[in-house]
């Protein structure tokens, strides 16, 4: 679909074909995944953080009179009703979902009174809305026919909008194209400016070394019985021996993995060393992992890497894709928390839920930055591990 197919798209939002029955059931509210994983960021280099916009749009949404006061909840909590809300929602019936933090409610787009019943029935706020999760996914995959290195783009539930953002390297006549196509979007998408440039934090949880660089172990796994553990892809290649201190002995061996396209790989170890199921807190306590869960738009996480140690933040987008110079990583997890290089593999986790692996970003743990993170269930489920 080009721009010009789209400029009608909002005349068409609220049609009765738009708003149909959907027998596909999502996955998760919250977590939506598209065939072609198109919230995507073009890019070139190291980035820093939000640094200004072009324009910002809120959404056109109301918030109809009710008795029914939603349940205050986690952001966990709100992580398990939106996945209890998934099959019951169709893409055409809703329009995106986040946590607020401020009120400490699952905040639930929908497109008409019958679907935000269901919503405020479960215990969700219901906020209605223009556009349903199936326009904006199709204003999003149109993005990819103008985007330029530097562009990232993604379904922003607040707004209810497809956000455009483009970093530094995006300037004169490009910038200026791309201005132009979000325009012709007819409102369906904004545009923001960031500075700076995307790339992997690679340097050369716990440290992992190996001959060309040290990066950070994210989860220990169970694969068909014999312990492993999870890091970035980005990391190293299949094949590549790893050590847990520099120059020291060779405890694992890289199995599995995928970078560019997925961030992420497997370690079988080879050594007879401890392998718990929990992540480094560096305050000389550690985090007990107990499952796996997808991320939050809204929720509330922490990061675990060998050169920066703790951080939190909260998650700003899912279902991301990632240009690095060397190629596009799909799917991953936008945040707030800040990494540098050395911190790639370390562990994205919320309370006893692992959520992500780090892959790359901008900025740095001085002045802040934005990261983004491979989803630990889509790596378990590539390399068949389960966690210990």
């Amino acid at each position: 679909m080009d721009v010009t197919d789209l400029a009608g798209l909002a005349k068409s939002v609220l049609s009765p074909e738009s708003k149909g029955s959907n027998p596909h059931r999502r996955k998760s509210v919250t977590h939506r995944r598209t065939s072609h994983r198109r919230m995507a960021v073009a890019a070139t280099g190291l980035a820093a953080l939000l640094a200004g916009s072009f324009a910002v749009t809120q959404a056109n949404a109301t918030s109809p009179a009710t008795d029914a006061v939603p349940d205050v909840l986690s952001s966990a909590e709100a992580g398990e009703l939106a996945g209890s809300l998934a099959g019951l929602l169709s893409d055409e019936a809703a329009g995106g979902t986040f946590y607020d933090s401020d009120t400490e409610t699952l905040v639930v787009n929908v497109v008409d009174e019958a679907a935000a019943d269901t919503v405020r029935e479960a215990g969700a706020e219901a906020r209605v809305v223009e556009n349903s999760l199936a326009t904006l996914s199709e204003v999003r995959a149109s993005v990819e026919d103008f985007a330029v290195p530097g562009t990232a783009w993604s379904i922003d539930p607040v707004s209810n909008t497809v956000r455009v953002t483009v970093d530094s390297t995006v300037t004169g006549e490009e910038l200026a194209s791309v201005r132009d196509s979000v325009e012709a979007l007819d409102g369906l998408a904004t545009l923001e400016q960031r500075a700076g440039e995307y790339q992997p934090f690679i340097a050369g949880g716990d440290a992992i070394y190996s001959s060309g660089a040290r990066c950070s172990l994210g989860f220990n796994v169970s694969v068909g019985g014999q312990p492993g553990f999870l890091t970035a892809g980005h990391c190293g290649s299949v094949g590549s021996g790893w050590s847990d201190s520099s120059g020291g002995g060779e405890i694992g061996t890289m199995t599995a993995g995928e970078f560019p396209g997925g961030d992420y790989a497997l370690v079988e170890y080879s050594a007879d060393i401890d392998n718990p199921s929990a992540v480094n807190r560096y305050d000389g306590s550690t985090q007990e992992i107990t499952g796996a869960a997808e991320a939050t738009v809204g929720q509330s996480v922490e990061r675990s890497g060998s050169t920066t140690g703790l951080h939190g933040g909260e998650v700003t987008a899912v279902d991301v894709s990632v240009s690095y110079p060397q190629g596009t990583v799909n799917g991953t997890i936008e945040t707030t928390v800040c990494a540098e290089p050395g911190d790639s593999g370390g562990a994205l986790f919320s309370g006893s839920d692992a959520l992500g692996i780090t892959s790359g970003g901008s900025g740095n743990c001085s002045s802040g930055g934005q990261t983004f993170f491979y989803p630990v269930t889509d790596a378990l489920d590539a390399v068949g591990a389960t966690l210990p």
